[in-house]
């Protein structure tokens, strides 16, 4: 009986653990096209440390572990309605004004989320900037809950880019 109980336990975790393997990689790009000089847009997003420096949600930006702008350094978000993200450098190249990072934890109905950040030149005063991740839902139950599913994961990291990259444009086209 005990054998039984088991295996049974042993199967439902391992068929679990095939539908979480099997869900949907999603993924989100958008772009944005500022009239502004590379470097001096590069200049506004380069610092892994302060994310709000130009995105609009978030509050504070606090690097918890490691060399700010250096792979394996860590930061911590915190958004304006409170909620926190915490997320880790992959890589960082300054040189071709990019960077990737990992989501560890956070409030986003996200997981297994890695994204780029990518500025290039289209000209002297041109830019454009491609913000792009791959990731899953958080969920990754047969049936995820109201607001886990892919749709709202889609819909939730096209606007967390959007919202950056608009405000991105703004700034750096305002500045002098």
């Amino acid at each position: 009986m005990k054998i039984s109980i088991l295996l049974a336990g042993l199967m439902l975790s391992a068929s679990l653990n095939v539908f979480a393997a099997d869900a949907k990689l999603l993924k989100v790009e958008e772009k944005v096209e500022i009239n502004a000089p590379a470097q001096k847009v590069w200049a506004a997003v380069n610092n892994f440390g302060d994310l709000g420096a130009w995105h609009p949600a978030v509050a504070k930006t606090e690097i918890k572990s490691g060399t700010n702008n250096q792979p394996g350094a860590v930061r911590e978000l915190t958004l304006k309605d409170g909620g926190k993200i915490t997320e880790k450098l992959r890589r960082y190249n300054d040189k071709k004004m990019m960077y990737e990072y990992a989501i560890l934890e956070g409030v986003l109905p996200v997981s297994h989320y890695v994204s780029d950040v990518i500025v290039k030149s289209e000209g002297d005063a041109k830019t454009v900037v491609t913000w792009k991740g791959s990731f899953k839902r958080k969920d990754l139950s047969a049936a995820p809950a109201a607001g886990q599913d892919d749709d709202s994961a889609v819909k939730t990291i096209t606007g967390v880019y959007r919202g950056g990259l608009d405000n991105l444009k703004k700034i750096t086209e305002n500045q002098p």
